[in-house]
């Protein structure tokens, strides 16, 4: 069989064995490209209709017609951007992220119903075949322009998060064990108590490769914290920072807090020029002695 007819067979073959070809995506009310689009809002914290065009590659008045029904429905809000007026970021409102939770879990039920017939060394053979096709078929990035994508957090990426603060904070300011020790704290509060509602946690991947994090965590009714913001040394320079600080503003918007502070230190250089060029404003800043070191810990704020 020639290449091309082989690639229509199998194009077939996959459509029907996953229902793509229905008219509403795992039995609900949303056709296919609604789903992808719902998916796409729930795992970024920030994203413009050009983006979306672009990513999905979706003809930008097919497109419009979409998010036109999603903000009838009230599952969408936008959000103008503030470094361009022309452009405003999508955001899922909780109404939103209510109709997609079912479909998502309909989704996955749908694939473990799928791969169940198999064995655990079929589905190995399956996911690998899987990925050598994305693989085939994926143009090669550029090398000063590695993908980027932000996401919500999976299995083990707590695990992460904790181990890379501890090593690179010490690598590279030399603090001790303790600062790892309150980033444990920190991630194990926001594990056993987060409220999706008003808290998130984003990890930033680079390349396919986990890059960076960032939390949004509520102080008050009016008042949520950014916390734990890092981005691996490797991935600087591609605007991850910047966008993992953009949802954060963009998400405490959206749940309706009013202000949104963060608590960083003195000689954290690049942090801070990321946090003013946010708009930022420093607030207190106070002399302490933790992690080892002799520091300087400031106290910024954000009027949203």
């Amino acid at each position: 069989m020639d290449p091309v007819s082989a690639v229509r067979r199998f194009n077939r073959f996959y459509t029907r064995r996953i229902g793509v070809l229905r008219e509403h995506l795992s039995e609900s009310p949303f056709s296919l490209a609604q789903a992808r689009i719902l998916y796409e809002l729930a795992h970024r914290p920030s994203v413009t209709a050009g983006e979306l065009c672009r990513d999905l590659d979706l003809d930008p008045g097919y497109l419009s017609r979409i998010l036109a029904g999603f903000e009838k429905r009230k599952y969408l809000a936008r959000s103008r951007s503030k470094t361009d007026a022309r452009q405003s970021h999508l955001l899922l409102t909780p109404a939103g992220h209510a109709a997609f939770q079912p479909l998502d879990r309909q989704t996955i039920r749908e694939v473990n119903a799928l791969l169940a017939p198999l064995d655990p060394a079929a589905q190995t053979r399956l996911v690998e075949a899987m990925a050598a096709i994305e693989s085939l078929l994926t143009p090669p990035a550029e090398p000063s322009q590695p993908s980027v994508l932000i996401r919500q957090p999976r299995p083990g990426d707590m695990g992460w998060v904790i181990h890379r603060h501890g090593a690179l904070y010490a690598q590279e300011y030399h603090w001790d064990e303790s600062f790892e020790a309150l980033v444990a704290g920190i991630v194990t509060r926001f594990m056993k108590s987060v409220d999706p509602r008003r808290e998130r946690c984003w990890i930033a991947e680079c390349g396919g490769a986990i890059a960076g994090c960032v939390f949004l965590v509520e102080e008050s009714k009016k008042t949520a914290k950014l916390r734990l913001l890092l981005v691996e040394p490797w991935a600087r320079g591609h605007g991850i920072g910047k966008r993992l600080v953009s949802g954060c503003i963009d998400f405490a918007r959206q749940s309706g807090y009013r202000t949104l502070t963060l608590w960083t230190n003195k000689n954290l250089d690049a942090a801070r020029r990321l946090y003013q060029q946010a708009g930022f404003h420093l607030v207190t800043e106070e002399p302490h002695h933790s992690f080892g070191h002799h520091l300087v810990g400031q106290n910024w704020e954000l009027k949203l």
